[in-house]
């Protein structure tokens, strides 16, 4: 999976559209191999990240859990010392 797609469900506060958007970015990033797309594959990498944020979107607001909802800060705390661990950072 790529690293800089970052679980979105359950978060306090909920994620936005913009963070949805930037995920389905990353995602049709990884799969077509392009940061930027050619002018000839523009409109096709567009409507992908589109389809893909709507469909991103459909799963959150459907999913249900009795978790208490994460904290972001926390969670990204619990990252950071997670890659510092790795990285020797």
């Amino acid at each position: 999976m790529c690293r800089n797609i970052k679980p979105l469900f359950n978060f306090d506060p909920p994620v936005t559209a913009e963070e949805v958007q930037d995920a389905s970015l990353q995602f049709v990033r990884k799969i077509s191999g392009f940061h930027k797309p050619s002018k000839a594959n523009e409109a096709a990498f567009q409507a992908a990240i589109e389809e893909i944020a709507a469909a991103s979107s459909r799963l959150i607001h459907s999913l249900e859990t009795n978790a208490p909802p994460k904290n972001r800060e926390e969670e990204a705390t619990k990252a950071k010392a997670r890659a510092a661990a790795r990285f020797g950072d």
